[in-house]
């Protein structure tokens, strides 16, 4: 997500937001390194201040002021513009702009997913609710519009990144149809409108609201049609579930009449004891991969995907809205319009690159599955028996515990939370020769007790930004992993940078405190990913906050975050860190061994999935026939075609697919990233992951631009003409390294 440039293409799983009005935020000071990165440092005496060191945000009602700060400000701003000749001052003007209205957008977003408290989400809906009134005004204005134009085209721009930026920010406008006639321009508007009614109905976390420089990409905090429909079964005796499980279950009861009740008065009514299981994303996949009860897995898997069903129609009324907004803005297909100012720039490339991979996996993700179904054949006593997708998750857990004998949770007993977060310290200093501190918090800078901030710090350059770190599940919190920007770095002047600061929140289930907190290891990995897209943001020292971190192309922006996940899996990283919490052995080598072995074991189908989910991405979004298209023979179709799997009739899994929101043709990014980021691994850093150059030339030659320079330029420059391959107008990154990962 953007500093507030949020175009229909920069929609992301994860944030990327922009705070500005930087004369009242508070950074507060360092102090020494605690024994633990989680521990409070010594409290100092400081100034109170609001909710993330603006003074505005003392209270809930504060939002009002921000928001009404933010727009004056933008008024002069605009003012100014209008005096301007065509100069470079007009791009600094119009970044400064973004920089203002996201740090209402940005403070907003932030509190709405996170913060406990009823009164400030409720005013924060409300600021988000009226900046997006603004930010309407900001994308259809002419004068704007026009003063860019001319920055752009006279010749007036001395830099690069200047020249950039104004090209940008020129399409950025466009896509939101500025230039169009009047009636062109209030349909566009319109459909925006249906699109972001039509995201919040379908998608649980994140809408794009409108598109355009100022695109309000924000957060929704429930899902309407999972949250009414969101599949639920039950199921008796409770014997059939595993107790593991039971914690995340309703349990019911089943009386000597028949009846099913959720209490009981007497016992002497009960026959039996169950549960009712409710299959949200997260108790479906535990149903999946632990219940040994086939006709258990097999109801939660099809109750799970047939809901919810009022998103067939929602889904069919979107592919319609976004493909009409393409066709007036002069493309063939939302796809088409969408892929326009990224790498692979067109369908026909993406496709292209997803057929290439698929039939590279083809015959090793058919082998896979007959692996799965030769045990499930000795499992159940049955050598005729077919495999059925409700099968994949248990089956593959069965087979890799057998072949390396891994106990989860001894595995997560040598990563105690405190000490991953020392394990992404040693890697800071290792390979940027910068470190991380605990600083105090300001009074009413933070939103829980549990929120820890860090401040980032060189030697020699000082201090770099700062990270609010938000880890634990609560209630009411945003349910996933994010990296959220609150502040996009830029320069103010020749001396001043406005330093990025960033919030890093997850949902890690083990309690703040002194107790140890392990975690398993998907969990570090998934920490060290949205570290990853922290340090994107924390690291790049842009002129522009339009460019700051990860506001690149939506094909590129993932890699950071895709390449720090190879750090949580090699040895030599994990033996500097990952002890057991009690005794302080360090982790073994032949159980990283066998974790590495084990990841390994289904590559081709886990692969052919991702790509999968891809090519339906395309699909629905592409050129539509005459006749409306029915999603579910579709992505039938698309299933037999790309899958090692059969599809299972009546089912619509697509329906609660989120990422045809967030991405909306973009899903292929994932895959993209996957691939650079293997192609870096293996030529920066595979024999020397902690190198100080590697390093360096990771900061200098990517992290440092941000989205400031051609995306193929800079590649081309860091790793060498063969990182990736023009096709058809497009580029393609060079898929050899991940085949040599995956042994393909």
């Amino acid at each position: 997500m953007v500093g507030c440039r949020f175009t229909a293409l920069s929609s992301r799983l994860w944030l990327i937001r922009r705070k500005a009005l930087s004369r009242s935020y508070h950074f507060g000071r360092a102090d020494s390194v605690s024994p633990s990165i989680l521990t409070s440092p010594t409290a100092h005496q400081q100034a109170e201040t609001g909710l993330y060191g603006f003074e505005q945000l003392k209270t809930p009602k504060g939002f009002r002021y921000l928001v009404k700060d933010a727009i004056k400000r933008s008024e002069e701003l605009i003012a100014y513009i209008s005096r301007l000749p065509p100069s470079e001052d007009v791009i600094r003007a119009m970044d400064e702009i973004s920089d203002t209205v996201c740090s209402v957008v940005d403070s907003a977003e932030l509190c709405r997913n996170t913060h406990p408290d009823s009164e400030f989400v409720k005013e924060a809906d409300k600021a988000s609710v009226e900046m997006n009134a603004f930010l309407h005004l900001l994308n259809t204005n002419q004068s704007l519009y026009d003063a860019v134009v001319k920055a752009e085209t006279e010749g007036v721009l001395t830099t690069v990144e200047a020249q950039r930026a104004a090209h940008t920010l020129r399409t950025d406008f466009e896509k939101g149809g500025i230039h169009l006639c009047a009636g062109k321009l209030d349909r566009v508007d319109k459909i925006n409108a249906e699109i972001a009614r039509l995201g919040r109905e379908y998608a649980s976390t994140f809408t794009t609201t409108t598109v355009s420089f100022f695109l309000l990409f924000g957060f929704v905090r429930f899902n309407e049609n999972i949250v009414n429909d969101p599949g639920q079964f039950d199921v008796f005796p409770s014997a059939r579930v595993p107790k593991t499980l039971h914690h995340i279950l309703q349990r019911i009861y089943c009386t000597k009449s028949g009846s099913v009740k959720l209490s009981v008065e007497s016992s002497s009514t009960i026959k039996e004891s169950g549960f009712r299981i409710t299959t949200d994303e997260g108790t479906l996949s535990s149903i999946l991969k632990w219940t040994n009860d086939a006709e258990v897995r097999k109801r939660a898997y099809i109750t799970g995907h047939s809901a919810p069903f009022a998103n067939l129609s929602v889904l069919d009324k979107l592919i319609a809205a976004r493909h009409e907004l393409a066709q007036i803005m002069g493309y063939k297909s939302y796809a088409e319009f969408a892929l326009q100012p990224t790498m692979a720039s067109s369908p026909d490339v993406v496709m292209g690159f997803l057929l290439e991979l698929s039939n590279i996996v083809k015959d090793q993700a058919d082998k896979e599955v007959e692996i799965i179904r030769k045990v499930k054949s000795q499992f159940c006593g049955d050598a005729s028996g077919d495999v059925q997708p409700w099968d994949e998750a248990y089956f593959k857990g069965i087979i890799k515990s057998s072949a390396y004998e891994i106990d989860p949770t001894v595995v997560a007993s040598y990563f105690p939370l405190s000490q991953c977060l020392e394990g992404l310290k040693v890697i800071v200093e290792s390979l940027f020769g910068a470190t991380f501190y605990n600083v105090s918090l300001a009074p009413g800078e933070s939103w829980h007790p549990s929120v820890v901030k860090l401040l980032f710090h060189h030697p020699n350059e000082g201090d770099l930004g700062f990270l609010y770190l938000d880890l634990y599940s609560r209630k009411d919190k945003f349910p996933g992993c994010a990296h959220f920007a609150v502040k996009g770095g830029r320069k103010l002047s020749k001396t001043q940078y406005q330093l990025p600061v960033v919030a890093l929140v997850c949902n890690f289930s083990a309690r703040p405190g002194p107790s140890t907190s392990n975690l398993n290891h998907w969990e570090v990995e998934t920490l060290f990913h949205e570290f990853g897209h922290a340090l994107h943001s924390l690291l790049s020292r842009t002129d522009y906050q339009h460019f700051s971190g990860t506001r690149m192309v939506l094909d590129l922006a993932e890699t950071p975050a895709n390449l720090f996940e190879y750090f949580a899996w090699d040895y030599r990283v994990l033996k500097r860190f990952a002890r057991h919490y009690s005794s302080g052995e360090i982790i073994p080598e032949n159980l990283v061994a066998s974790m590495n072995s084990a990841k390994n074991m289904f590559v081709a189908t886990d692969l052919q999935r991702q790509i999968f989910y891809s090519a339906m991405d395309q699909e629905l979004f592409g050129e539509q026939s005459s006749t409306p298209t029915n999603t579910i023979d579709m992505v039938a179709d698309l299933t037999r075609k790309y899958t090692s799997w059969g599809y299972v009739e009546g089912t619509h899994w697509h329906t609660r697919f989120n990422h045809l929101i967030n991405y909306g043709a973009g899903y292929y990014s994932y895959l993209y990233a996957k691939c650079f980021a293997a192609t870096i691994w293996q030529k920066v850093f595979n024999d020397e992951p902690l190198s100080l150059s590697a390093g360096s030339i990771l900061r200098t030659k990517f992290l440092q631009y941000g989205g400031s320079r051609d995306p193929s330029e800079m590649l081309n420059d860091f790793l060498g003409n063969g990182i990736m391959r023009n096709t058809n107008g497009g580029s393609v990154p060079n898929i050899c390294s991940l085949r040599k990962e995956l042994n393909m």
